[in-house]
């Protein structure tokens, strides 16, 4: 899922408190709001293609100043604005916009403190990168002539963002801030898809081989004659410059092993990572040691599913079997693609049975675009526009359909759809008056917390009557038991990839293209695979004991409210949202 927000509400008599912002009308609530609309103002400027894909034209012509004077001018920018926030008195606010002002607060603490790990001096790797920035296309508005004129001149302009980038990269190069040769050694052939001699044959000119209706034959031909000049003069060229400059200087000098560590400051870095993608203390050594724990727990309960469908070999032979046996798989993306809708459509029906508070917008199953499928993991989603013109989108991987089990794919749904990412993220767009900052950003402990305990709903759903599908929720869960060792062994333990390979190996049967996939994501995305296991402990945790406490009073639909109707909040907020559901629900009960 790559990262999204969700706003959150306290709860007074478990009701949305953000009426008392209209009637709170203090001097610290208008500086609060004023705040809020400004640094809204200034991410939608600063960040164009977003401001685009939330349906804002204003900035549809514009790429983000990634010069490193313009980074550094943001980051300047944000000290102010932290300073801005101290001055405000926080006593005199409401309860909810208390919660604002604290979130507000921490927000631009951890962008201030993530500055200094000098993240932007990472803009590629094999996940993506200026090298598949045709995908912007997907997410910009295109109904127009004028919108296409608009994504024209954005176009001409990507020489800019291409001279900006390897900048960047230079300057990674030499302060030693780069990623691992081994998943740097699949770019060169991403950028080799965007060379090439007829500019019909490029990726930028699939949305010029399709037209809304109403356009007239002579607005086609301006607008197909100007993009194949564009792009044959500025973006083949650019990708030109970019190859020559990634084979030739930036390949050779990148980490030669697959961790962290061999940054200058790679202890501390991913030390902070851990504490940021969690939203907790917890260590690098503590939280491999919980990976190692749920591993062995997992293992057990795989064991009872060997066991139940009568497979006479070890759990190590019951893998290859699931790897291996061709009964488990479709042999083309198309049956792929149709089970995968398939599937969704039987999910969606049985939501009700866990969720009270249903999202309005749909969702739609889609593939992962062909260039990037091979260096992709299994499936992601993409959340809607916020103003309701493009739906949310499950993404499902089609190469290669030969690797893709059946028995993964329920659970996989589950998680990215419904009542998974899809859900939670499309729900949290529409409740209400909230900041924006709390709309389109978010914790990602949180929100793969969710997505991870949306597998374990399963269950209550009813969805896992066949022992495979179970097997396979098993298999997921195991997954990010796995993360929690591999992604710490090689950031913090310097453990070499082949040894993080083989440990996901030993342990689930997942295909070797996905293990392989996956590792080297975790390679290039350090300290983010610890949020899904950390975050979903912690509300099977707060499930239990509410359970516990509650008794027969109890009800699965209301406390997922509670969860979800505060957004994604760091997991000290959520507990402290369900322990105070739960002393009220005890009171009332009284």
């Amino acid at each position: 899922m790559k990262f999204f927000v969700f706003l959150f509400v306290v709860f007074l008599s478990f009701t949305p408190t953000f009426a008392q912002n209209k009637s709170n009308n203090s001097e610290a609530t208008k500086q609060l709001y004023a705040l809020f609309d400004a640094e809204w103002e200034r991410a939608l400027k600063n960040s164009p293609t977003f401001a685009s894909s939330q349906g804002d034209k204003r900035y549809n012509t514009e790429w983000t100043d990634n010069s490193l004077q313009a980074i550094e001018a943001r980051h300047k920018e944000n000290i102010k604005v932290l300073e801005k926030i101290k001055k405000i008195d926080r006593s005199k606010l409401s309860v909810s916009d208390k919660l604002n002002y604290d979130l507000f607060k921490k927000q631009y603490e951890g962008n201030i403190e993530a500055h200094k790990y000098k993240t932007f001096l990472l803009p590629i790797n094999q996940r993506g990168g200026i090298q598949t920035a045709q995908q912007t296309a997907r997410f910009v508005p295109l109904k127009t002539v004028q919108d296409y004129k608009d994504w024209l001149t954005r176009l001409s302009k990507f020489p800019q963002r291409m001279d900006q980038t390897i900048a960047l990269m230079k300057e990674g190069k030499r302060q030693r801030i780069m990623w691992a040769k081994k998943v740097l050694e699949r770019v060169p052939a991403q950028i080799d898809a965007q060379i090439v001699e007829n500019p019909e044959d490029s990726p930028f000119y699939a949305v010029f081989k399709r037209f809304p209706k109403d356009f007239s034959d002579s607005d086609k031909k301006e607008l197909i004659g100007e993009a194949k000049l564009t792009i044959s003069n500025k973006v083949i060229p650019s990708y030109k410059k970019l190859k020559e400059f990634f084979v030739n200087e930036y390949l050779p000098a990148a980490y030669p092993k697959a961790g962290v560590w061999q940054r200058p400051d790679g202890e501390q870095y991913y030390s902070y990572l851990a504490r940021s993608f969690t939203t907790t203390d917890m260590t690098p050594k503590e939280i491999h040691e919980k990976g190692v724990s749920e591993v062995k727990r997992i293992r057990a309960e795989m064991e009872k599913i060997r066991e139940k469908v009568g497979f006479k070999g070890d759990l190590q032979a019951f893998f290859t079997h699931l790897r291996t046996d061709p009964k488990y798989y479709y042999k083309t993306p198309e049956e792929l693609l149709k089970a995968y809708r398939a599937i969704s459509k039987r999910i969606d029906p049985e939501v009700v049975k866990v969720i009270k508070t249903m999202p309005r917008m749909p969702y739609g199953v889609i593939p992962i675009p062909d260039q990037i499928a091979p260096d992709t993991t299994t499936a992601y989603y993409n959340r809607p526009a916020a103003d309701g013109s493009r739906p949310g989108y499950y993404y499902v991987n089609l190469y290669k359909p030969e690797t893709r089990p059946k028995w993964e794919m329920m659970a996989l749904s589950i998680h990215e759809a419904v009542p998974g990412h899809h859900l939670q993220i499309a729900l949290q767009q529409e409740l209400g008056e909230v900041p924006n900052f709390r709309k389109f950003g978010g914790y990602t402990a949180f929100v793969e917390g969710w997505g991870l305990y949306s597998e374990y709903l399963g269950e209550d759903m009813g969805l896992y009557d066949d022992p495979y599908d179970k097997f396979g929720q098993l298999t997921y869960e195991m997954w990010r038991a796995i993360r929690l060792v591999v992604d710490t062994g090689m950031h913090y333990f310097k453990w070499d990839r082949q040894r993080a390979i083989d440990f996901f190996k030993a342990n689930a049967p997942k295909s070797e293209l996905d293990i392989i996939n996956e590792i080297d994501r975790y390679i290039s995305m350090p300290g983010q695979a610890l949020a899904y296991k950390i975050g979903e402990l912690k509300i099977k945790e707060l499930r239990f004991k509410a359970a516990r406490e509650l008794g027969d009073k109890f009800d699965l639909r209301e406390f997922h409210d509670v969860v979800l109707l505060s957004g994604a909040v760091p997991l000290d907020i959520l507990e402290k949202n369900v322990d105070e559901w739960i002393a009220k629900q005890k009171k009332v009960a009284e």
